[in-house]
C-alpha cells in the first residue's frame, strides 16, 4: 500500500481538482511536506515522533551541532524541486546519559555557565614583534577549547560536513555563525589593534589543527590569511599549544603578542547545554564517550515511494492539512470553512493516541516507588 498515493488522491477530492494537468502531484506532494515538515511538530508533540539520539563524543571536542538532513528531491520529473537541509530533530529533552550515567540537561545558559565559567586564560605575552609578519609560540595554556561553526553556518556551506574542513578558510560561512575559542592580538606600526582568531574551521589532514583568520565585520568581513594553511602555516594545534601565524601586517620589534584560549581540564562530561541548536559538554571529553539524549524527530520529506508515509493513522489529517494550505491560498474560503472542523477532528484523533500513551505514566511523588533502592545518585545498583 503506497499512502503517499492515498493521500494526493484524498487531497484532490478535498480541492476538487482530479486532474493531474490543473494540479500536479508535484506540487501537492509540495503542501504536504510543508505541513508535515513545518506545521504539525509546532501544532501537536506526538509520541511516536519520541527517538533516541545518539552520537560519540571526540576527544578536545565540546560542541556538537544538531544533525541535519542531507538534501532530498519531492517528486519526480518536472516541477520536481530539492528540500535543503533541514534539522534530523525538532529538539531534545531529558533524560541525558553519558556512557549510561545520568546527566543534568540544560537549556539556560546562565545556569550552565555558572557551574562551568568560560574563562578566557590570557597572562604574560606569548612573545613580542621582532619586525615580520610570522610567528610561533604557544598558548598559555592547553588543551584549549576548539572555535566553532554553527549549525546555520554549516548550512550555508552547501554541504552536509561538521565539523568543516579544508586546506584554507570558508569564506561562505557568516560571520556570526562563527564562535572563536583562540584569540591573538598585538599592534602595528600606527598602534591600530591587530587581530587573529580561530574560526572553528579544521586543516583536513588533522581536526586537532585550526584554521586562522583574520575576522572583521559581519556577514562576511573575515578572511584567510597569507601564507596558505598547514601544519606550520597559520594553525593552532589544540592539543599542544603550538601557533603558527602570518599577521595581515608586520609587527614592529618590541610590539607584545598577547594570546588568549578557553582552557578546561578535559575528563568524563558531567553537564550537557542545548543552545542555538548546539549541544555543548562540560567537562570536554577526554576520549569519546555515547552521549544519548531524548529527542523528537522531524519526519524526513516525503518522496515518490510507498515508504514515505511511516504511519497511516497519520494519513487523513496530514492530506487535510495539505488541502487545508491548498485552499487558503487559493483563497477558496468557503470550502476552507466547510472543511475546518472535519480537519480540528482528524487532528484531535491523531493527537489522542499519543496523549493516552504520556498519560499512562503516573507522576512521581515522595510516596511513589522508586526505580533505585538507597541513594538516587547510587551508580551500577540494581533495581528493587
Amino acid at each position: 500500500m503506497n499512502l503517499l498515493t492515498d493521500i494526493i488522491t484524498y487531497v484532490r477530492r478535498l480541492i476538487k481538482s482530479p486532474s493531474n494537468a490543473t494540479v500536479t502531484d508535484n506540487l501537492i506532494i509540495d503542501y504536504v511536506n510543508r505541513f508535515y515538515l513545518v506545521d504539525v511538530d509546532a501544532r501537536v508533540q506526538l509520541f511516536d515522533m519520541k527517538t533516541l539520539y545518539r552520537f560519540q563524543t571526540s576527544p578536545g571536542i565540546d560542541k556538537y551541532n544538531m544533525p541535519l538532513y542531507n538534501i532530498q528531491t519531492e517528486g519526480t520529473g518536472v516541477g520536481s524541486s530539492n528540500i535543503n537541509f533541514y534539522p534530523v530533530y525538532q529538539g531534545f529533552l531529558d533524560p541525558c546519559y553519558i556512557n549510561g550515567i545520568p546527566v543534568p540537561f540544560y537549556t539556560r545558559q546562565n545556569d550552565f555557565w555558572n557551574l562551568w565559567p568560560n574563562y578566557l586564560q590570557s597572562l604574560a605575552p606569548a612573545t613580542t614583534g621582532n619586525g615580520g609578519a610570522t610567528y610561533s609560540f604557544s598558548l598559555p595554556f592547553f588543551p584549549a577549547i576548539p572555535g566553532h561553526v554553527d549549525m546555520s553556518g554549516i548550512i550555508a556551506t552547501g554541504s552536509n560536513t561538521d565539523p568543516i574542513v579544508g586546506t584554507t578558510i570558508n569564506t561562505n560561512i557568516p560571520s556570526t555563525s562563527i564562535y572563536a575559542g583562540v584569540f591573538i592580538t598585538t599592534t602595528d606600526a600606527n598602534n591600530n589593534t591587530v587581530v587573529v582568531t580561530d574560526s572553528g574551521q579544521f586543516l583536513t589532514s588533522n581536526v586537532q589543527y585550526g584554521l586562522l583568520m583574520s575576522p572583521g565585520t559581519a556577514p562576511f568581513g573575515y578572511s584567510a590569511l597569507t601564507g596558505g594553511y598547514s601544519t606550520t602555516v597559520n594553525t593552532v594545534n589544540y592539543q599542544t599549544g603550538l601557533v603558527n601565524v602570518t599577521f595581515p601586517v608586520s609587527i614592529p620589534t618590541g610590539n607584545n603578542i598577547n594570546v588568549g584560549c578557553y582552557f578546561y581540564e578535559p575528563g568524563v562530561p558531567r553537564g550537557i547545554m542545548y543552545y542555538n541548536n548546539t549541544l555543548t559538554v562540560r567537562p570536554p571529553p577526554n576520549i569519546s564517550y555515547l552521549v544519548e539524549l531524548t529527542a523528537y524527530l522531524t519526519p524526513a520529506a516525503f518522496l515518490n515511494t510507498s515508504s514515505a508515509v511511516p504511519f497511516a493513522y497519520m494519513s487523513e489529517y496530514i492530506a487535510r492539512g495539505a488541502a487545508r494550505k491548498m485552499l487558503s491560498d487559493t483563497g477558496d474560503w468557503d470550502q476552507f470553512s466547510a472543511y475546518e472542523g472535519l480537519f480540528r477532528e482528524q487532528e484531535v484523533l491523531v493527537w489522542k493516541r499519543s496523549q493516552r500513551i504520556f498519560t499512562s505514566t503516573r507522576t512521581q511523588t515522595l510516596f511513589s516507588e522508586n526505580t533505585f533502592s538507597g541513594n538516587s545518585n547510587a551508580i551500577g545498583q540494581g533495581a528493587n
